[in-house]
C-alpha cells in the first residue's frame, strides 16, 4: 500500500508547489514589456530623452521598454492614458511640467489629477528655459532689456509655441515681474516661433537651451538670461534672469516618470532603482550635461510627490492671476 500512495503522494506535491519559470513569470517586470509614454510628437527634447533612457533601462530591468507617443492637449491625451491604466507598472508616462503641473489649472476639463491620478517614480530633472532676442533689439542683458521695453512698450514682442505653453507663461511671468507690456504672439510649436525670431518678425522668446543653444553660438540669437534657479553648465557664464534683478524667476521644464495610482510599492521601487542606475550611466550623464539639463538631486518617488504639489500652485496663481485658459 505505501508503495502505491508515495507516486501519488509525489505528484500531488508537485502539483502543488509552482515551478521556477512559474514563480519568475509572476516577477516584475518578467511578463512583457514596459510602455513608456510620450505625451508629445516624436523628435523633441522630451521623447529624445525618452529614447535615450528606454535604452539603458534594458539591463537593470532584464526587460524592453518601449516608447509610444500618444501627443495632444498639450500632453493630456497621453497623460489621460496613463491615468486610467492598469496600475501594474507596464504602463508609465514621461511626465513634464505641463502635464504634471500647469495643464490642471489651464484646461478646463482634464481627465486626470497630477496630484492624485499617479504614483510618482522618479524626477529625472529640468530642462532649463533661456531668454533670447532678435540682435536687432539693443539690449544685452535683463536690465537693458527691461529699460528698453519701459521706453517702448510697443516695440517689442515674444513668440511663445502656443496658448498656455510654458513659454507663454514665461512672458507673462517676465512682464508682471519686470513691469514691462511684452506682447504675446503665439505660434503652433517651437518651430514657426523661432523662424520668426530668427527672421526678425518678432523680438524675443523664452525658449528652451537645447533648441537655442546651436544659435546663441553662431550669433543668430543673442541670450539675455537663464530663465531658472541656477545657471547651466552649457552657457556656464550667462547669469540667471534671477541674478539680473528678477529674484526667485524660475520657469524651467522638470522631467518626472509617474505610474498610474495604486501601483504596488515594490514595482514603484523596482522601477526607482532602475531609472536611477540608467541615469548613472557615463554616457547618459554626458548627453543629459551636452542638452542643458539639471539633473535632480533628490530621485526618490517622495521627492517628485513633493516636487509636484509645490509647482501645481505655482503655476495656478500665475494662470488665474492672467486669465489664461484653453477650452
Amino acid at each position: 500500500m505505501k508503495r502505491l500512495l508515495a507516486p501519488l503522494m509525489l505528484a500531488a506535491a508537485a502539483a502543488a508547489t509552482p515551478s521556477a519559470p512559474a514563480l519568475a513569470a509572476d516577477a516584475f517586470p518578467s511578463a512583457r514589456p514596459i510602455t513608456l509614454i510620450v505625451p508629445f510628437p516624436p523628435g523633441g527634447p522630451t521623447d529624445a530623452m525618452a529614447r535615450r533612457l528606454a535604452e539603458k533601462l534594458r539591463e537593470p530591468l532584464k526587460q524592453s521598454v518601449i516608447v509610444e507617443n500618444r501627443s495632444g492637449a498639450g500632453g493630456n491625451i497621453g497623460s489621460e492614458y496613463v491615468a486610467s491604466a492598469k496600475p501594474d507598472g507596464y504602463t508609465l508616462l514621461f511626465g513634464t511640467s505641463g502635464p504634471l503641473a500647469i495643464n490642471v489649472s489651464l484646461y478646463k476639463r482634464q481627465g486626470y489629477n497630477p496630484e492624485t491620478s499617479f504614483a510618482p517614480i522618479i524626477r529625472l530633472g529640468h530642462l532649463p528655459n533661456i531668454l533670447v532676442v532678435n540682435p536687432s533689439v539693443p539690449a544685452t542683458n535683463a536690465q537693458e532689456l527691461i529699460a528698453y521695453a519701459k521706453k517702448n512698450p510697443d516695440k517689442l514682442s515674444y513668440a511663445s509655441s502656443g496658448n498656455g505653453a510654458s513659454s507663454h507663461l514665461a512672458g507673462i511671468l517676465f512682464n508682471k515681474m519686470a513691469g514691462t507690456q511684452l506682447m504675446h504672439i503665439p505660434y503652433k510649436g517651437t518651430g514657426p516661433a523661432l523662424n520668426d525670431l530668427l527672421g526678425g518678425q518678432v523680438s524675443m522668446s523664452f525658449t528652451d537651451i537645447l533648441t537655442a543653444l546651436p544659435y546663441i553660438k553662431a550669433g543668430k540669437l543673442r541670450a539675455i538670461g537663464l530663465a531658472s534657479a541656477q545657471r547651466s553648465e552649457a552657457l556656464p557664464d550667462l547669469p540667471t534672469l534671477s541674478e539680473q534683478g528678477l529674484g526667485g524667476y524660475d520657469v524651467s521644464v522638470f522631467f518626472g516618470i509617474v505610474a498610474p495610482k495604486d501601483t504596488p510599492a515594490d514595482v514603484v521601487n523596482t522601477l526607482n532603482q532602475a531609472f536611477k542606475t540608467a541615469l548613472s550611466d557615463p554616457t547618459i550623464k554626458q548627453t543629459l550635461r551636452s542638452q542643458g539639463i539639471v539633473e535632480a538631486q533628490d530621485q526618490t518617488p517622495q521627492g517628485l510627490a513633493a516636487f509636484i504639489t509645490t509647482e501645481v500652485p505655482k503655476w495656478r496663481e500665475l494662470i488665474t492671476s492672467a486669465n489664461v485658459s484653453i477650452d
